[in-house]
């Protein structure tokens, strides 16, 4: 489990400070909250309860069960008031209430909250308390918890988010892999933090996919179905769009020829990927060459869930009939490297940002993004607050970055109507000996080596 300091920090201040509070935690199935919490809670009094699927009459019936048990009582009214006046710490300590998955209950009993600010008001139990309500359904948390709660989301003074865990995180979870075969990790399962737990770093990266994702055994076989239909119904649609994207119609009126579904069909079940994370919509930097950049492309947001539809989806049938490292070497071996292209330039997107947190960068970004051209892509454009210029290209799967490719970069920055004052190289592998003669020539031009990230 990799352990997230900062939450727990963050909690623990929360803890210590005077006073009754509510806190939401939330985080994408997968988070591991559940773990977090464990370590959080060790050294505290606490009741921690996982709410249940279940009729508003059985969740209350569990709830109380526990209760029961755990403080040896005797529940009689059938009220939440009366399960959170029994809940105590049995010495002067603040008691830490967790409900976990909270939107089980609130779902079907909204008043569940009524008795949750009852207890946080000192209303039920007397000593001091901390609350936290954790759910893994992050999009109904921001999209429809307002909504269910009413005014009763306003007593929720605290939010912490379980992001998924940046590139940083995988390099530090792993520190016998190189950058490199992090990246192509990060490329494949992202920053889910069950994720990078299980991932073994003691076998490569074919073994990994072998075991893991192609053998039905494997723990991801049936990840990408299983985490989508959390929320979504019809999959068969969804799998359909996502397929599509994934082969590269990234255009709604793409998706609408290849599909047959309509127009309107098809932007509701977009949305709803979206408000799940699984997809998103890749806008182009905006530049004085507007023109010539391509305009509402969709792209797989969710890493694992991209590389299930790229590379297994389309051949599903050759998965059931050949042994994992046949499927392997037939279909995701010669185009893992121009996949992770992708991915190596999100790797170089976040050192930018760090070493702009740090003031490592020539100028202070405050905006960030790619240029799509129609023809050419600029891999990363920055601009400070009086619009000075600084752009970067990334190179993965070339054996070499070469003076070509920066030739070819300043015909795409023509495209764009960019004029950087600062132009950053990165590259996987290696520079050519002229590329690093240009660089010593002309001021513009950063080399990177990955061993820098």
């Amino acid at each position: 489990m990799i352990v997230r300091a900062a939450q727990i920090r963050s909690l623990k201040e929360n803890y210590g400070a005077q006073g009754n509070s509510i806190v939401l935690l939330y985080g994408r199935d997968g988070c591991e909250k559940e773990g977090m919490l464990r370590v959080y809670l060790q050294d505290k009094k606490h009741f921690y309860y996982r709410a249940r699927q279940a009729s508003a009459q059985e969740q209350y019936r569990q709830m109380a069960t526990e209760v029961e048990q755990t403080y040896d009582v005797r529940l009689i009214k059938g009220t939440y008031n009366e399960i959170f006046n029994r809940v105590k710490s049995g010495d002067a300590s603040k008691l830490v209430v967790v409900i976990d998955e909270f939107q089980y209950i609130v779902k079907k009993d909204p008043e569940f909250m009524d008795s949750i600010i009852r207890l946080k008001e000192k209303k039920l139990y007397p000593g001091p308390v901390q609350i936290i309500l954790t759910s893994s359904d992050v999009a109904w948390v921001e999209q429809e918890m307002g909504e269910c709660l009413g005014e009763r989301a306003r007593k929720i003074k605290e939010t912490l988010k379980l992001s998924d865990l940046a590139f940083l995180d995988l390099v530090r979870a792993y520190p016998s892999l190189s950058v490199a075969q992090v990246v192509q990790v990060y490329g494949v399962i992202g920053g889910v933090s069950s994720y990078v737990s299980r991932w073994n770093p003691k076998v490569d990266f074919r073994t990994n996919v072998c075991r893991n994702i192609l053998s039905p055994y494997g723990w991801l076989h049936q990840e990408a179905e299983r985490y989508i239909s959390l929320r979504l119904r019809e999959l068969a649609v969804y799998e359909t769009i996502l397929s599509a994207i994934a082969a590269g119609n990234r255009k709604l009126n793409d998706l609408y020829h290849l599909t047959g579904f309509s127009r309107a069909k098809i932007s509701v079940y977009l949305r709803n990927l979206m408000e799940m994370d699984v997809i998103e919509k890749a806008d182009s930097f905006e530049t004085g060459g507007d023109r010539n950049a391509q305009k509402g492309l969709y792209q797989i947001r969710d890493h694992y869930i991209n590389f299930w539809f790229r590379f297994v989806y389309p051949h599903l049938s050759a998965l059931y009939l050949l042994k994992p490292e046949e499927f392997y070497d037939s279909y995701i071996a010669p185009d893992i490297d121009e996949y992770m292209n992708r991915y190596f330039v999100q790797v170089c997107v976040e050192y930018m940002e760090l070493m702009n947190r740090v003031d490592k960068l020539p100028i202070k970004i405050a905006k960030l993004g790619t240029w799509i051209g129609k023809q050419g892509t600029v891999d990363i454009v920055a601009q400070d607050a009086v619009r000075n210029t600084l752009v970067g290209s990334c190179n993965w799967s070339k054996p070499m970055m070469t003076a070509k490719d920066v030739a070819e970069l300043e015909q795409t920055l023509k495209k764009a109507r960019l004029s950087p004052k600062y132009i950053f190289l990165f590259t996987a592998t290696e520079f050519a000996p002229e590329l690093l003669e240009l660089a010593n020539r002309d001021e513009r031009f950063i080399p990177v080596d990955m061993k820098e990230l």
